[in-house]
């Protein structure tokens, strides 16, 4: 009855357990402020280990270091007793510290102080305890003497030499060894056991020795002690009976084996036996563990690390040989030292709070549970009504102030103990604001956000949250407030943006803190690298554009499978790409590139993939051998990531030609085995080539040699044909056959021939040449003709017919009656009869005519007679043709013949004829001379060919402005003038001309011309400038042509439309009424430009439709124009995306007050500093391209206004120059008076050179009162007033201190007035100045 009622009193407990309410454990955070206000029991944080084994050589340390507050004290028991330190001299505590520190210096043996240490730490509120440490002292002791009588066995049986080291703390390490320092050599024979003796399973002849050592070493001493060998005597016998296997350890069949848990668990079996036996282990009920057990020993021993519960059992060792097996079976139990499953934790109780201990441990056996308060029995401490002791667990419910204490729970068994310390404090603390005052957060727009508001208080503070300091706390929704004072922001957004503000409060008291949120744009790459595969040394940009937040700096790095890119002269980066040049194979990897700014980043891979031409094929092997063909096959070699798209197989044949290598033929690049179709007679060997998108490989290692047999020829001789060298002769001609054709030796060839139509019999010869010549023949007569080849094994097939004709002869009969028709400026029609066919003596080719500029109608014009042919083909009795490219106004003579292959007839008649006259040519130069701000001067020269009688020059010229050109002008001049000077309006206008001249037909070919820039814009080196072209309304009616030009050696560019400028640029837009269009190839513009002068170079112009000027260039623009004004100039920058020197710029400054407009063109890339400005005034800036004029920016400034006065005006500063002047005087005449008193002395050459002036002017008028002169000497002077003083025979500079007085002829003393180097210039001031006209004058200025 009373059994059942306990049970139920146990059973309410426990359900009263699961349904109390605990209230939640203060976790006191690691703040420092907080730590210091905190008062805290004492914990243990460092002690010795509970089985404490000490050197005896070195001083004993007992460690024993806790924590609380207030700072703990600290006392020791030893054995259970008060140790008191105070009393034993050798014992010492460390300060702050309850570590003992025991020295022997002063004597005193280790051992006297071995046993079993506890500390005790303490402070207000509790004392806490350290495990018990038993100290024990290292010993090494000897080993025994004794006398090891020699050990007689006899072969094939077993034997054990025992080692039984001395018992050693702890015990030491074993191992056998001989005479010689050398390990005794170990197998499945002869090993050691766990216990340190050596085992033989059965002993063999050589194991007879005299030194079979076993050494003991102490790991705490470093010590090895030796004990007294043994010798060894086997008895041998012609033949050793073999054995059945018997254990030699363990002993029996069974034994028992217990291991704590987590230790180290040795099983092992040494048998004996003849052959030696084989050990295999088991596990009856079950496999061995096999990621733990570890078999050692050759297989003697089964090892497991870690023992746990599960690895109790039996286990089975089985030795076995030729005659039998054994068994020994080892019962392992696993027992527990007791380990924990719930360890006490601190707990930190406000007033009122509840809570509990927790102490759960397990071991084999069950371990007991001892709770003790401040070091002493619960059931023996004061009692406490707010506690509750249930078993393994205390309940702590409405704790007051003063109830912290430290507890201890110790859970113990026969194998061990365990001691946790747990402190309970009961804490009443105000809120507190644990993080940093005004935290600015800065977050990713639509990133989850965290904003931490850490805070402390006892008991636990509600928090809350407000934004902007505004309407009711945050929480639901968008926002969510956590248990620790975070504040999660689900999706942030820029309207989240402000000011939080977190408030804890509890009955205590209240505390804030706010926090800054910004809401910033991510960080992306918008342009990402792309998978590349590149040929070695070729070059890879890889490309990385990133967009962030303006306000936020990024920096971009770039890693290569994962690890830091370092970049060099190979591999550089830009803000927007990486560039890796001279590729090999060491750049192959994942290239990955992060922009990282202080809050985000974003990253981006692509793989680089090298290419390289495919290693050559390998083991090349011939079989299928026949007469006229072969197999071939290769191994491919290594492709290098690019795919082998064909195999290249070349021979090589040693009759002909050795050693030269000719290609037989290519295969798809999935084969590697092939038919060759061979030639005879040939004496092969093949090589394979692979090749890739790359390229090819280096060619493979030759096979071996194949010989074809003979054969007659295959091939015909190429190329038959008869021609005649003279006119009796036909010239029978073939190709030989090439060397793989032969087939065979002695290669010669049959020819046959006769004549064409007239039945005759072939006549025929054999011969080893290439050609035969048929004499004697009538002229020009058909012949047929054939061909075989043949060697030794036979003739060849034969060849087709083929026509071949006789020598040709000079034709008899000229053209007759040549005459012209419709003579023009440039072309004439020409008319003659033909000859009769048969007078040509040959082939028919063409009448020929020579014609030649006899003079020009020019007075005065010197023309090239060089004679010129042009062939015309006809077969009418009376041809006609049109001649052309005749020069106007000029007189020709011309006759004709015909031809045959070899000869011309005789001359036709003579014929004079004169061309019209016509328009002139481009005049031979065109210049433009701005020799002041106000003119231009033109100059010009006639043209190389005026093509008839010049009467004059036209020159038309208008105004430009960027796009805009104004109203045209013209101007007439005679054929004799060649310049003419233009006064310009406004300085800063442009011009465009045209220069034609003239004859009565009409005007020739244009010259057009730009005026070059005025000539104080500085900062630009553009002078000279490319005409656009000509508008329509503007230019000659007649088609210019190119003037004569000198050339520069031209650019390439690709085909485009180009604009004036001279430089090779890329495609850009033209005004909208001239453009040059320039297209010398199909493939390339070829822009021929002069050398930069202050003249405009000469131009070539043509005209083109309006419609056809426009060209556009997406994604063009200027940006951030901006403008840093001065006085009378200002400094220009902007920004652009157009191509490094693609284009030319133009500023336009327009005067605000009365519209003047200044234009600058420039070249090079911005800042641009533009001078000549006026001071104070107001200018409109628009910037644009001079190709893309409707690409521009604009923007207003003002320039700095100067009140400028003339200083040599004012009375204040005319008063003090008369007051300088009035000072030097004086000190003049004192000066001239001292040293007419000074006695005889030496007197300079150049004493009478005058005096530079002191106050000299600059070239503007004002005075430099401070400039480099004042520290200049006089002239004619041989002393520097610096400081470096040169010896010198005028008595002013040697008058001063320091140095040995000086007499002179009469004996009157010089002394030295100036400083020497070695003195201070302090000194030398005092010293010098005063008496030295010359300083005093300088010290004035």
């Amino acid at each position: 009855m009373l059994g059942q009622g306990r049970r139920v009193a146990l059973t309410l407990v426990s359900l009263l357990l699961l349904l109390w309410h605990e209230a939640t454990t203060i976790e006191v955070p690691q703040d420092p402020k907080i730590q210091q206000d905190l008062k805290q029991p004492p914990t243990i944080v460092k002690q010795s280990v509970k089985d404490y084994i000490v050197d005896p050589r070195d001083n004993i340390i007992i460690e024993c270091e806790a924590k609380g507050n207030p700072v703990p004290t600290f006392t020791w028991r030893r054995n259970g007793k008060f140790f008191n330190i105070g009393k034993d001299p050798r014992v010492t505590m460390r300060k702050r510290s309850g570590t003992l520190e025991i020295g022997f210096r002063s004597g005193g043996r280790p051992e006297d102080y071995e046993g079993e240490y506890q500390c005790f730490a303490e402070n207000d509120l509790g004392i806490a305890l350290s495990n018990k440490i038993l100290l024990r002292v290292s010993k090494a002791p000897l080993w025994p003497k004794e006398v090891l009588e020699p050990v007689l066995v006899t072969e094939g049986s077993p034997l054990v030499l025992t080692c039984n080291p001395p018992p050693g703390l702890p015990p030491p390490f074993t191992f056998w060894m001989n005479s010689g320092m050398t390990p005794i050599p170990q197998d499945k024979r002869v090993s050691m056991g766990v216990n340190g003796d050596l085992y033989f399973s059965n002993v063999m002849a050589q194991d007879a020795h005299t030194d079979y050592s076993c050494n003991a070493r102490f790991l705490f001493t470093h010590t090895i002690q030796q004990k007294n060998p043994f010798t060894l005597k086997v008895q041998t016998s012609r033949k050793v009976a073999e054995t059945t296997p018997t254990f030699l350890s363990p002993s029996g069949t069974e034994s028992s084996k217990m291991v704590l848990r987590d230790e180290k668990l040795l099983l092992e079996c040494i048998a004996a036996g003849l052959p030696t036996p084989t050990i295999k282990w088991f596990k009856k009920g079950g496999d061995l563990p096999g990621r733990k057990v570890k078999f050692e020993n050759f297989n003697k021993t089964l090892k497991i690390v870690s023992v746990s519960e599960e690895d109790a059992g039996s286990y089975v060792c089985m030795a076995n040989n030729r005659l039998g097996s054994i068994r020994h079976t080892i019962f392992v139990e696993v027992k527990a030292a007791p380990y924990w499953l719930d360890k006490p934790t601190d707990l930190v109780l406000a007033p009122d709070e509840n809570g509990r201990l927790v102490c759960r441990a397990n071991g084999n056996p069950k371990p007991t549970i001892q709770w003790l308060v401040n070091g002493q029995l619960i059931e023996s401490s004061p009692p406490n009504p707010s506690r509750q002791v249930l078993g393994d667990t205390i309940i702590f419910r409405s704790v007051q102030m003063g109830s912290s204490a430290v507890y201890q729970c110790n859970a113990s068994n026969q194998h061990g103990y365990l001691l946790a310390n747990a402190f309970v404090s009961v804490l009443d603390l105000p809120p507190r604001m644990l993080g940093p005052k005004n935290q600015l957060i800065k977050v990713i727009e639509n990133n989850r956000t965290f904003l931490d508001c850490p805070f402390f208080g006892s008991p636990l503070p509600e928090l809350r949250w407000f934004k902007n300091g505004q309407g009711s706390g945050l929480d639901g929704g968008q926002y969510r407030v956590y248990i620790n004072g975070t504040l999660e922001i689900k999706r942030a957004r820029v309207e989240d943006e402000g000011t939080y503000t977190c408030v804890a409060s509890n009955i205590l008291g209240t505390a804030e803190n706010q926090v800054r949120l910004e809401v910033k744009e991510p960080t992306r790459i918008v342009r990402a690298p792309e998978h590349e595969s590149a040929v070695r040394g070729s070059t890879v940009l890889f490309n990385c554009k990133v967009k962030s937040d303006p306000s936020l700096p990024v920096t971009v790095t770039w890693t290569k499978d994962d690890k830091v890119l370092h970049l060099g002269w190979r591999l550089k980066k830009d803000d927007e790409s990486l560039t890796i040049t001279n590729v090999h194979e060491g750049d192959e990897g994942t290239y990955t590139c992060t922009a990282k700014s202080e809050i985000d980043q974003d990253s981006a891979s692509a793989r680089l993939t090298v290419l390289d031409r495919p290693d050559p094929p390998m083991d090349l092997d011939l079989s299928d051998l026949l007469a006229r063909s072969v197999r071939l096959t290769w191994i491919p070699g290594n492709d290098h990531r690019s795919s082998i798209k064909e195999f290249l197989v070349q021979f090589e044949e040693d009759r002909w030609e050795p050693g030269r290598w000719q290609n037989l033929s290519t295969y798809p690049g999935d084969l590697n085995s092939v038919i060759l179709q061979l030639a005879p007679f040939v004496n092969y060997q093949f090589r394979v080539i692979a090749i890739n998108s790359v390229g090819q490989s280096q060619p493979s290692r030759p096979s071996p040699r194949y010989r074809t047999s003979g054969a007659a020829p295959d091939a015909i001789p190429k190329d038959l044909r008869g021609w005649g060298s003279m006119k009796d002769n036909m010239e029978i001609t073939w190709e030989p056959l090439l060397d793989l054709e032969r087939n065979g030796p002695d290669l010669q060839y049959d020819v046959w021939w006769r004549r064409k139509d007239t039945g005759e019999e072939w006549n025929n010869v054999t011969t080893e040449g290439t050609k035969h010549v048929v004499h004697p023949t009538n002229t020009y007569v058909p012949y047929e003709v054939k061909i075989r080849a043949r060697n030794e094994f036979g003739p060849g097939p034969e060849s087709n017919l083929v026509i071949g004709y006789s020598g040709e002869d000079k034709p008899t009969d000229a053209p007759t009656d040549l005459r012209v028709s419709k003579v023009e400026s440039t072309k004439v029609n020409i008319h003659w009869k033909s000859v009769d066919p048969d007078s040509v003596l040959g082939e028919f080719k063409e009448y020929r005519l020579y014609y030649w500029r006899e003079s020009s109608m020019v007075p005065g014009l010197v023309v090239d007679k060089e004679k010129k042919t042009r062939g015309f083909y006809s077969t009418t009795s009376e041809p006609s043709a049109v001649l052309t490219d005749l020069v106007p106004y000029s007189k020709y003579k011309m006759f004709m013949v015909v031809a045959n292959n070899r000869f011309e007839s005789p001359p036709s008649n003579t014929v004079e004829l004169n061309t019209k006259e016509g328009v002139p040519d481009t005049p031979r130069f065109f210049r433009i001379n701005r020799r002041n701000l106000d003119t231009l001067y033109l100059e010009w020269d006639k043209p190389l060919e005026p093509n008839g009688i010049l009467i004059g020059y036209q020159l038309k010229y208008l105004t430009v402005n960027g796009s805009r050109v104004g109203r045209p002008h013209l101007e007439t001049f005679f054929p004799n003038a060649t310049d003419f000077t233009l006064r310009l309006p406004d300085r800063s206008t442009r011009y465009k001309f045209f220069l034609s001249a003239l004859t009565q037909v009409g005007a020739g070919e244009v010259y057009a011309v730009e005026s070059p820039h005025f000539a104080n814009e500085e900062n630009f080196i553009d002078t000279t400038d490319l005409v656009e072209l000509t508008d329509t309304s503007l230019a000659s009616p007649f088609t210019p042509t190119p003037p004569p030009l000198v050339t520069v050696p031209p650019t390439t560019l690709p085909p485009t439309t180009i604009s004036t400028s001279t430089s090779t640029a890329p495609p850009t837009t033209t005004s909208s009424t001239t453009t040059t269009t320039i297209t010398t190839t199909t493939e390339a513009t070829t822009i021929t430009t002069a050398a930069t002068t202050t003249t405009t170079a000469p131009v070539r112009v043509t005209t083109r439709r309006t419609d056809q000027n426009v060209l556009v260039v997406p994604g063009r623009e200027i940006w951030n124009l901006t403008v840093e004004p001065n006085s009378n100039y200002a400094n220009v920058t902007w920004k652009h995306n157009f191509p490094a020197g693609s284009s030319e710029f133009v500023l336009e400054f327009t005067l605000d007050s009365d519209k003047t407009v200044k234009i600058v063109p420039v070249k090079q890339q911005p800042p641009i500093r533009v001078a000549d400005l006026i001071a104070g005034a107001k200018y409109h800036l628009k910037v644009y391209s001079h190709e893309l004029n409707n690409i521009s920016k604009n923007v207003t400034f003002k320039t700095a206004y100067i009140d400028q006065v003339d200083i040599a005006t004012q009375g204040w500063f005319i008063g003090l120059m008369c007051a300088i002047a009035l000072i030097i005087l004086i000190l003049l005449i004192v000066c001239f008076i001292k040293r007419s008193r000074g006695g005889k002395y030496p007197v300079r050459d150049k004493k009478d050179l005058p005096l530079d002036s002191v106050d000299q002017k600059d070239p503007e008028g004002s005075f430099d009162y401070h400039s480099d002169e004042d520290n200049k000497p006089l002239q004619g002077s041989q002393t520097s007033l610096d400081g470096n003083v040169k010896e010198s025979d005028d008595s002013l500079v040697d008058y001063g201190e320091g140095g040995d007085g000086q007499f002179n002829e009469d004996g009157s003393f010089i002394g030295q007035y100036t400083v020497k180097k070695d003195k201070d210039e302090t000194e030398g001031n005092e010293s010098s100045e005063a008496t030295s006209p010359v300083n005093a004058i300088y010290s004035l200025a």
